[in-house]
């Protein structure tokens, strides 16, 4: 059994990604300068990602609240990016806990939980330094994610866990490619970025092998889901209370952003590459195709 397991493709992956693991590794204590000064005049992230850009509110706002408002609004994404990563580490861990260790996948997967760990207290550092909230998600949807690792498995548990990395991709590219943002935001994301590639390929993977293992009602189950943390994936990126930072209410904030066809744009662009997979996988259909559209990730009908 081991000895079949070890010569499937998946160890084959696993392994080439060890590999990977080894020879790209990144150690935010030694890597990022966390003593160097913030720009005061440099923005958090870049001004047409915030939430409110384009709306009457942003256009209230003088460049030091603009300034301060993306401030806030990339802690709020970096927070909610390790509460789902310690959700990951438990899915993860659940996985190890019932395969043979001695496997490339067990050992991979172990790699992986030691790179979140490492993301988790990079993001944390971020927050401490800009000395802001660490907001994470909204205080009901944060208990109810609790049941999570022991509900998620299978295509549903790796499709969830590229819907949060590959979102978070897609915007931190952004910011690390603009001069006009933060170096220390900067650093975080290229860090960020260059180590998920591995954490991609792996989860896209084990999404294409649990496809066709499933049964009907199960496969349903997946689908649903998926739905259901996607959507709560995309709804907890920025937390209402980062608005008071500038003045704003925070139900008026929310509410503004959630009508402002720039903010929509920006998370139909966080889900370019990801949706595609996830249709071809199968995975998008069935009754969460509501939550989908809500989501802003599928264009309303």
């Amino acid at each position: 059994m081991t000895r079949t397991l070890k010569e499937s493709g998946r160890e084959k992956t696993a392994d080439r990604l060890l590999k990977s693991s080894a020879n790209k590794f990144y150690d935010p204590e030694v890597d990022i300068d966390w003593s160097a000064p913030l720009d005061e005049d440099k923005f958090y992230l870049p001004q047409h990602r915030s939430s409110l850009y384009g709306t009457p509110l942003w256009d209230k706002l003088s460049r030091e609240q603009r300034i301060e408002l993306t401030k806030h609004e990339v802690v709020s994404v970096a927070s909610n990016g390790i509460w789902f990563e310690v959700l990951l580490m438990q899915i993860l861990l659940k996985q190890v806990y019932n395969i043979d260790p001695t496997t490339s996948h067990a050992q991979y997967a172990l790699a992986e939980i030691a790179d979140e760990c490492r993301h988790s207290t990079m993001f944390a550092k971020m927050a401490e330094r800009t000395g802001v909230p660490a907001y994470g998600p909204i205080k009901w949807l944060k208990q109810i994610a609790r049941l999570l690792p022991a509900i998620a498995y299978g295509p549903a548990a790796y499709g969830s866990v590229l819907v949060a990395e590959e979102i978070l991709d897609r915007l931190q590219r952004d910011q690390m490619n603009d001069p006009d943002v933060q170096p220390l935001v900067r650093m975080v994301n290229r860090i960020h970025v260059l180590e998920e590639a591995r954490h991609v390929t792996f989860a896209r993977e084990e999404v294409n092998r649990g496809m066709g293992k499933l049964s009907r009602p199960v496969l349903a189950y997946q689908r649903l889901l998926m739905a259901v943390v996607s959507f709560a994936i995309v709804r907890t990126l920025i937390n209402p209370k980062v608005y008071k930072a500038v003045g704003i209410d925070p139900k008026e904030g929310a509410k503004a952003a959630k009508r402002n066809p720039h903010w929509q744009a920006t998370v139909s662009y966080a889900g370019e590459r990801i949706m595609p997979f996830l249709q071809e996988a199968g995975l998008v259909k069935g009754p969460g195709m509501i939550l989908w559209r809500r989501s802003g990730l599928l264009p309303k009908k």
